[in-house]
């Protein structure tokens, strides 16, 4: 492929690891584990894979090595995120110190690609071209779905051709959901074949206390939060727009308050506290339309609005109604597909409660339809697909309409709207994820070679210099719960929200009233990748509050 002079320079790049995962390396094993709720159903359902302890690497004299060589599989599955390729060379790396003759596997378009026997050997050469650079096109992604024991045995077919004894799924809730019933089913039938997880969504919602973050984070964050200091910038000069700028995160709001603290906007919603206030979609509203009449009376007639992508779903009343929209269409999709586009609306309404249709029936056209398009592979409303930011910009013109015939407001509004998305899921991954990743896949490997199964990678004490991370392993029933899905309670990992007593938001609510109204805007500018410390490698503001309790660089 023809490479840019930053990906040529990137090439050269060495990701720093931790010294536990350096020379020879022994395996300290924890406590049992349990998983976070719904134990007994999660024991029954995992009999094989549950409670087993968390695990620990150290470094012990020696030379690390295998008597046989190590045949390993890996999948990329989802969403993509920076850093992806680096977790493939680290597994590589893993693998090929503990024996030169291991060969590792990469199954092509996700999921699918076991289930098809469709791979290809991924070589030093491949490698090579691969290392520290964006994207998931070394062997593509995917959101096909394993959770059959059919796709199980036809998968096991190729893995017994191939000789491969572990397959790594790189993933997010959902795809290390479906690890670890993989996991599970092949420890069931003694098939020989370990599976490991590693965390993977730019969202921020696969962590807990032994899963500091999820990888791509830091890198999508970045970018967003560079995209979103060039509005602010320009928002400042014209100063005649307020810009609404959408950021992804369907289920939490972690990417929504990461760039709010990078950039300090005048307004940003977090989701998390519209669901614990109750808030209705006339409180928010308010909030926004409040703030601009406040900066209109300092004569600043513009601003931005960050706003996390799953808002929709965490307002009470259209929590309610988007659950009774799945269950129905869960169990409905084929007659409503048969109804004519324009019946399509009177038909739902016609088919929910009375509180819920009326909700229904209230909501701009274009709103309404957008809920009741095709669910994803995992039963979920694709909320990226609702113009949420176009939605609050036109009805807060239409209240700042209203209070300007009431006298409450004389100035001026005109709004601009943005969706950042697909932009952050491929950008060349920052120090820190190239770090970051590059060690996940490494531990993959070493969890590989102590003969693990259902666990995650993990990789923990990031805000340090990564000598000191701490790498190892968690299994992962323990992050499992029941969910209702498609109509059905499965076992899924449980999300992590935004929380409000947390350090970043604490953070961020004593700040908010002077960014609402001051012109506090931070211009973080593009990832820079050499350099000072200070400004290559910093880990995101998240994580430095959470681990440390204070931003490091305002």
């Amino acid at each position: 492929m023809t490479k840019s002079a930053l990906q040529i320079a990137r090439a050269a790049y060495e990701p720093k690891m931790p010294e536990g995962l350096s020379g020879n390396v022994t395996i300290e094993e924890g406590a049992a584990t349990e998983s976070v709720r719904d134990q007994q159903e999660i024991q029954k359902l995992f009999p094989h894979t549950y409670g087993m302890p968390i695990v620990q690497f150290t470094q012990t004299p020696g030379t690390p090595g295998m008597a046989e060589p190590l045949n390993v599989g890996v999948i990329l599955s989802g969403g993509q995120a920076p850093g992806g390729h680096n977790v493939i060379a680290g597994i590589f790396d893993g693998i090929k110190r503990l024996h030169a003759d291991s060969r590792l596997y990469g199954f092509i378009l996700g999921p699918a690609g076991l289930i098809n026997h469709e791979y290809k050997e991924l070589t030093g050469e491949i490698m090579d071209e691969y290392r520290n650079t964006g994207g998931f096109d070394i062997i593509g992604s995917g959101r096909t779905k394993l959770e059959t024991t059919a796709q199980f045995d036809k998968g096991l077919g190729i893995l017994k051709q191939l000789n491969i004894k572990a397959v790594v799924i790189i993933g997010g809730d959902d795809s290390n959901t479906n690890a670890c019933v993989l996991a599970e089913y092949y420890a069931s039938i003694n098939a020989g074949v370990q599976v490991i997880g590693c965390p993977k969504t730019i969202d921020g919602d696969l962590k807990n206390e032994q899963i500091e973050t999820s990888f791509g984070f830091d890198t999508a964050c970045k970018v967003y939060s560079e995209l979103i200091g060039n509005i602010q910038r320009d928002c400042n000069s014209a100063r005649k727009y307020w810009h609404f700028i959408k950021v992804m995160g369907r289920s939490a709001s972690h990417i929504a308050l990461e760039c709010a603290l990078q950039t300090h906007p005048n307004v940003c919603i977090v989701s998390e506290e519209v669901a614990a206030k109750e808030l209705s979609l006339d409180d928010i509203i308010d909030q926004i339309a409040t703030v601009i009449v406040q900066r209109a009376e300092k004569g600043l007639n513009f601003g931005t609005v960050i706003i996390p992508e799953g808002l929709i779903e965490f307002i009470p009343a259209m929590k309610k109604l988007i659950g009774e929209l799945n269950d129905f269409l869960a169990h409905n999709q084929e007659e409503f597909d048969l109804v004519r586009r324009s019946g399509k609306r009177d038909y739902i309404i016609s088919k929910l409660s009375h509180k819920n249709s009326a909700i229904y029936a209230s909501l701009p056209e274009t709103v309404a339809r957008q809920l009741t398009l095709d669910r994803d592979p995992h039963g979920n409303v694709q909320v990226s697909l609702i113009e949420t930011e176009k939605l609050l910009a036109e009805m807060v013109k239409n209240r700042l309409d209203q209070w300007t015939k009431e006298g409450k407001y004389n100035g001026k509004f005109a709004s601009i709207t943005h969706f950042f998305g697909y932009e952050g899921r491929c950008a060349a991954p920052s120090n820190y994820d190239a770090d970051y990743c590059y060690s996940l896949g490494y531990t993959a490997s070493m969890l590989i070679a102590g003969g693990k199964t259902g666990y995650m990678s993990s990789v923990r004490n990031t805000t340090a210099p990564a000598a000191a991370w701490i790498a190892g392993g968690v299994p992962i029933t323990m992050m499992m719960n029941m969910e209702r899905r498609q109509g059905e309670m499965k076992p899924v990992i449980q999300k992590a929200l935004v929380e409000l007593e947390g350090a970043p938001f604490r953070y961020f609510e004593s700040q908010r009233e002077k960014w609402a109204v001051d012109t506090d805007y931070v211009y973080p500018g593009p990832i820079q990748y050499f350099g000072p410390t200070e400004v290559c490698d910093q880990p995101s503001k998240t994580l430095q509050l959470e681990q440390k309790g204070k931003i490091e660089i305002q």
